[in-house]
């Protein structure tokens, strides 16, 4: 396994880095390991430590954020493939080495070093099968000359046929073993590191030969990293090659090692050998596989960019099938992530309750799209929104006639729903009469139109959702209590944020990107002023309330930078924390307020709806700058 990143989008493109350190920071600093001039990428951006096998990725309250596979993170275990967004960079991370050759290779490498050894060394410019002649110059027209450019064009229209670099790789070793007399052979293809073999195709010219492939590492090395094709014969009689205890245990006689260049780029190494004394390479065979190589090159780095095309396409193919479209890593979402898991692979009636703007359509929609119904109607109705003899055409539809306006038969949601799923927000706000027929289609799954007769069959599923506490309600009578159980049978009760502060940041980040796009407005990310505000406030209207102040402060804001000015007043009248220090400018607002409502109650002699007059406001907005300024404590 060789962890690394490489960059696929941005000023990281084709950069690649390793992660063998214990930890890896990223950002604008010449300090940290991966350091790049980026505007958008922050000082010290994010961290990748290593911890145990696992790769573990912290935001380190970066301005813009760190992403991984387009959800905004602040801490998270890295998979093999995840893609990380950093700055105006793309990064996808490699934890594996798919190709790469087992404990069990037919290859063995070795590693003893040696000097120069060759019998004969070439560069792939100097090849005359793939120079361009001068006019009226040509190569020797020799018999084995032309049986070479053959054989070069025989296995160009082979390999450039294929589409993986697996098979590539095969057939460009097999290829090469029937034109040079070698007995022994393999195609090693670079890792990160080019001395270092990510995949690795070996072979016998002979059938039913098993004993490892001998490569000498050292050998294949000195090709790469020097750009040249080497040839040697009589390897076993030269001082220097006899000590080399991979040569010495094969008995090797003559040996090629050709390396795959494009562009000045090392790809890999075609590595021969033989182990019979009568046969030696000559300077024809260098030039033959040395342009094999050559035109092997573009066709294996064409097959690679695909494979990474189409791992990438595979990647945001699932970004689109995400199994939910919340954002959030607290010990409260992972949670709700784990319900939804649980309770999809089942057709069990699902009642989700929380505070308003909590997510909880969210919720439903990922229930709905990781079960067995994910590709039928996801049918969603609030309850709240339409009146009584409405809601019910709407739920159940309507006979021609039925009523005054019914021209025509209409089906209902539930009817269009047949096969899917139904979600009934505010369902705590469902009239008496129509509770009863509720219950009627939770328990036969089956109901009638308005001015129907005819009872109607239907197969779905249903997820109900309210902010009411329907308990109160049954115990006050206005909610069926056999319909209470009915929904009652899997609950969950989303978090409301103020018990989720960790996951603010990143919910302002998810935002701030959306509508900064949407608005067409270039957005650095907030400011530290701007964020402690946000993580500050209690946010009684959850997570819809911060997008909406985080929309308002894009359309507002002047700069690059959502400042605290941007924010909605109620955010700054919130105090910050005694160790936390905020502009001095809102501060002092805030005091002056404080001070200005407890004189005025103070002269009303503790009576609100005085001081509420006397401040010139209403009795209400006094109530509120009271609990976001904590002063009821002071009075």
């Amino acid at each position: 396994m060789n962890p690394r990143l490489i960059g696929i989008a941005g000023p990281l493109e084709g950069a690649t880095f390793s992660l063998t350190d214990e930890e890896f920071s990223i950002g604008r600093e010449p300090a940290n390991k991966l350091s790049a001039d980026d505007r958008r990428m922050s000082r010290r951006h994010c961290l990748i430590k290593k911890e145990a096998a696992r790769y573990k990725i912290t935001d380190l309250d970066s301005r813009n954020g760190t992403f991984v596979n387009g959800v905004p993170v602040k801490e998270r275990w890295l998979e093999h493939g995840d893609q990380i967004s950093v700055g105006q960079s793309m990064l996808v991370v490699l934890l594996q080495d798919p190709e790469a050759a087992k404990a069990t290779s037919p290859v063995q490498p070795e590693e003893q070093e040696w000097v120069a050894w060759s019998t004969a060394e070439l560069r792939p410019e100097e090849t005359l099968y793939l120079q361009s002649q001068p006019a009226g110059a040509a190569l020797p027209a020799t018999e084995r000359t032309v049986r070479d450019f053959k054989a070069l064009l025989r296995i160009s229209t082979a390999i450039s046929s294929l589409a993986t670099v697996e098979a590539i790789q095969q057939k460009l070793l097999e290829s090469v073993l029937e034109v040079v007399p070698a007995e022994h052979g393999a195609v090693m293809l670079c890792g990160e590191d080019a001395d270092d073999f990510a995949s690795i195709a070996s072979g016998h010219r002979l059938a039913g030969t098993e004993e490892p492939v001998q490569v000498s590492r050292t050998a294949a090395r000195r090709a790469l990293r020097e750009r040249i094709s080497l040839l040697s014969n009589d390897v076993l009689a030269k001082e220097t090659l006899s000590k080399s205890e991979s040569l010495r245990a094969s008995q090797t006689r003559s040996l090629l090692a050709v390396p795959i260049v494009l562009l000045g780029k090392p790809l890999g190494v075609i590595y021969l050998y033989t182990l019979d004394p009568r046969v030696q390479f000559d300077e024809s065979h260098l030039q033959l596989v040395t342009a094999i190589a050559g035109a092997a090159a573009p066709a294996l780095a064409n097959a690679r960019r695909i494979e990474l095309l189409e791992h990438e396409t595979r990647r945001l193919q699932a970004e689109i099938d995400i199994e939910h479209d919340m954002v959030g890593e607290s010990a409260k979402m992972r949670e709700v992530y784990q319900f939804i898991a649980k309770v999809a692979a089942t057709d069990s009636t699902v009642l989700v309750c929380g505070e308003s703007g909590t997510g909880k359509e969210l919720v439903a929609r990922a229930i709905h799209r990781n079960s067995v119904r994910a590709g039928k109607p996801f049918v969603a109705i609030n309850c709240a929104a339409l009146m009584e003899t409405l809601l019910e055409s709407e739920l159940f539809g309507h006979e021609r006639g039925a009523f005054t306006g019914a021209l025509a038969q209409k089906k209902g949601k539930l009817e269009v729903a047949e096969g899917g799923t139904v979600f009934l927000d505010e369902v705590g706000e469902l009239a008496a009469t129509l509770q009863t027929k509720l219950l009627r289609v939770l328990q036969e799954r089956e109901f009638e139109r308005v001015g129907g007769t005819r009872p109607i069959k239907v197969d779905i599923r249903l997820i109900a959702a309210t902010n009411r506490d329907l308990n109160d309600a049954v115990e006050h009578r206005t909610f069926r209590q056999d319909l209470y159980y009915r929904l009652n049978v899997v609950s969950l009760t989303m978090p409301p944020l103020r018990e989720r502060r960790e996951d603010i940041p990143l919910l302002a980040t998810h935002f701030t990107a959306k509508h900064g796009m949407k608005s067409k407005r270039r957005i650095e990310g907030l400011s530290a002023e701007a964020r402690r505000c946000l993580v500050n406030y209690d946010w009684p209207g959850n997570v819809r309330e911060l997008e909406n102040a985080i929309e308002r402060a894009i359309v507002l804001g002047a700069g690059e930078q959502i400042l605290p000015e941007d924010l909605p007043e109620t955010l700054l009248e919130v105090p910050s924390p005694a160790s936390v220090p905020i502009a001095r400018y809102h501060e002092g607002i805030a005091e002056a307020k404080k001070q200005l409502i407890l004189r005025a109650v103070e002269q009303a002699g503790g009576n609100y709806t005085e001081a509420a007059k006397l401040l010139g406001v209403r009795a209400t907005y006094l109530h509120r700058l009271l609990r976001n300024l904590k002063l009821k404590d002071e009075l």
